[in-house]
């Protein structure tokens, strides 16, 4: 179900002065954002640029800055990827590092999804307490409308989504909704694309465990999820939501300020060069012919 339940964000954004911190203080909290071209903050006379306001901020509670360590923490109700639209709207790039609530968390997950055509996007899962699970997500490319998404049972894509498994059903019930008792555990519902294709969420989940779901997938569908009320024979098994349009294995993620990686092992790729790049495929690695293969 739809949270307005306050996370805390930390980001890496490109920062080197005072006069930055300024600036993404200002787009945090509504003030008018001013923005200069891509000079160096000691620069002179230059041009100001008014930003469009872009996401609403009222979701946003506190901000702390560290421009030595070029690290923002924000504890906001909006998305993941509103806040990062918020910081970048100051002309800098921003990469989330880390998440976590008021309380002691009990684990992080990520999941990138990739699929047919030009779908992609990042889902997140946090676990707040024993009891409730928050899923922060971002999926662009899908269709304009309601789409069911759903945790299934084995992290495997050796058939691309189709490898995937049944919704994870620990405990053999009938397919059914969020905040219903007769559900699978993975049945997380429907999120909904705008006219852009893209779908920006945050769920709480009361039968979801972040320990329980890593290395397992999350599969996103065509169609929409009728929460086990339709008159389809498919409707108390899957919700029939139609194909699987993307998908991914769930793995274990960073808390905050449990990530003090700027350099990727697995692909040479820096923090910041990272940031634009696709999600994955060929296009990600940083390698090139002129770079020997490692022989370890």
């Amino acid at each position: 179900m739809e949270t307005k339940r306050p996370t805390k964000l930390e980001f890496a954004v490109q920062m080197t002065c005072e006069s930055c911190a300024d600036k993404v203080r200002a787009a945090l909290e509504g003030k008018p954002v001013v923005q200069f071209p891509p000079v160096p903050c000691r620069s002179t006379a230059p041009v100001a640029v008014v930003v469009n306001p872009g996401p609403d901020r009222s979701g946003v509670k506190s901000v702390s800055i560290d421009v030595i360590k070029e690290e923002v923490l924000v504890e906001s109700a909006l998305t993941s990827a509103e806040v990062q639209a918020l910081l970048e709207s100051t002309g800098r790039r921003a990469v989330l590092k880390g998440m976590g609530g008021s309380e002691q968390d009990l684990g992080a997950a990520v999941v990138m999804l990739a699929g047919v055509g030009p779908i992609q996007g990042v889902v997140r899962f946090l676990q707040l307490n024993e009891e409730r699970c928050l899923i922060d997500g971002t999926i662009d490319g899908l269709t304009p409308g309601p789409h069911g998404l759903h945790v299934h049972t084995l992290g495997d894509l050796t058939q691309d989504c189709l490898s995937c498994g049944e919704h994870y059903n620990p405990f053999g019930r009938q397919h059914g909704g969020p905040g219903e008792s007769e559900r699978h555990v993975g049945d997380l519902g429907n999120i909904v694309a705008g006219q852009d294709g893209r779908a920006s969420f945050r769920l709480e989940d009361d039968q979801l465990k972040v320990w329980d779901v890593i290395g397992r997938s999350l599969v996103v569908d065509a169609g929409e999820d009728d929460l086990g009320r339709g008159s389809h024979p498919l409707s108390k098994q899957t919700g029939n939501s139609g194909e699987r349009l993307a998908c991914g294995i769930i793995a274990r993620s960073a808390g905050l300020f449990q990530n003090p990686k700027q350099i990727c092992a697995c692909d040479g790729v820096t923090l910041w060069e990272e940031r634009d790049l696709p999600i994955a495929g060929k296009g990600r690695s940083k390698a090139n012919t002129e770079t020997p293969a490692a022989h370890l």
